[in-house]
């Protein structure tokens, strides 16, 4: 295919991953946060609840009627994306795909017992065939991995959080329930990410689509080293008030800001972990059974560690400090937030800990 965008289309013979496990790809914050949704207190009787109440049959009904699904006839060069996607990561059975108007880009995977993609007409338009094709891989991966079950419970609940609202304290345990989800969901997308970089296999088309996601169809407007520079900005700017704004701001999210996917995807383009996947070394699904819980809880907590210790985030820092036996928890609040320093015991100055970003 020729025409404008496409010229730097990457060759066609992209690796394969037969029976590639989703452990390949997953972001230890996704394992994580997962762990901890399942440990909310009432969360396996909603889930158990749920998923026999949840009307899939509908939901199946209402794409069909009001949407159109992709297949040879229609929209074919997506449905040869899909089926590339699957060949790609070796899911066996294809999910239905469909295209639905909407003037918002956006791509979900939702669905209970089969996973159903739906994509908005204008996503469509605003991307071309190669950052497409990281979308499609990305929403392939979420079908690899489940995340579609968890997908169509949240988006029931945050309906029913909306519906219950007037009733005193009626949407108290829903409302913890959608919290936890979002941040579960927020975690899975990074993983999604990376199936869509394994799947394109071109990491400037997968950097062009975040960066028109956020700013619209102007690449020659934008510079993805500038665009991957407002994450590092966005990561260390301010202080400790800043820090609690950027955890208020994201709460109501179920995506990460866009700069920080590209800055994260970026960061894992580079790492040992993708070249050893793309080399043929990645875990298998038929291992999957043998997989230690164990193991999978220390590589989160190594990855926690890891990302408080190397964080430029003010409040990052100041935990890091504290668990590394800094002391004085109050006082260093106090000068964080109030921007001043206390005074040592006699009138002089307390001596400044390193700055902080």
């Amino acid at each position: 295919m020729t025409g404008a965008g496409f010229e730097k289309a990457p060759a066609r013979d992209r690796r394969r991953f037969p029976g590639i496990s989703s452990r390949a790809y997953e972001h230890p914050a996704d394992r994580s946060a997962l762990v901890a949704l399942r440990r909310l207190s009432g969360f396996d009787t909603v889930f158990k609840a749920l998923s026999g109440l949840l009307p899939e049959r509908s939901l199946r009904l209402l794409f069909l009627s009001d949407s159109v699904r992709v297949g040879e006839t229609q929209f074919p060069h997506l449905h040869a994306m899909l089926r590339d996607a699957c060949y790609i990561l070796d899911l066996e059975k294809v999910p239905q795909m469909y295209v639905q108007q909407d003037p918002k880009p956006n791509a979900m995977c939702i669905g209970l017992d089969e996973p159903i993609i739906v994509v908005t007409t204008s996503l469509v338009e605003l991307l071309d065939e190669e950052e497409m094709r990281a979308v499609v891989g990305h929403e392939v991966g979420h079908a690899l991995s489940g995340h579609s079950v968890y997908r169509t419970i949240l988006l029931f609940l945050t309906s029913l959080a909306l519906k219950v609202a007037w009733i005193p304290l009626g949407n108290v345990a829903i409302a913890a329930l959608v919290t936890a989800l979002r941040e579960w969901f927020r975690k899975s997308e990074l993983s999604a990410d990376r199936a869509g970089l394994l799947v394109g296999q071109d990491v400037n088309a997968s950097m062009r689509g975040l960066m028109k996601i956020a700013g619209g169809n102007h690449l020659h407007e934008m510079n993805v080293d500038a665009f991957l520079g407002q994450a590092e900005e966005y990561e260390e700017s301010g202080d400790l008030r800043d820090s609690v704004l950027k955890i208020l701001n994201v709460l109501p999210r179920t995506h990460p800001f866009t700069t920080v996917r590209a800055a994260e995807l970026k960061k894992w383009s580079q790492s040992r972990d993708h070249q050893r996947i793309m080399d043929g070394h990645y875990p298998r699904r038929d291992e999957d059974k043998d997989t230690s819980v164990t193991d999978s809880f220390r590589q989160s907590a190594a990855h926690y560690a890891d990302s408080v210790r190397t964080s430029k985030d003010p409040l990052m820092k100041l935990v890091g400090d504290i668990a590394g036996g800094a002391g004085d928890l109050g006082g260093k609040l106090r000068d964080k937030f109030t921007g001043t320093s206390g005074t040592a015991e006699g009138g002089g100055p307390k001596e400044q800990g390193p700055a902080q970003g």
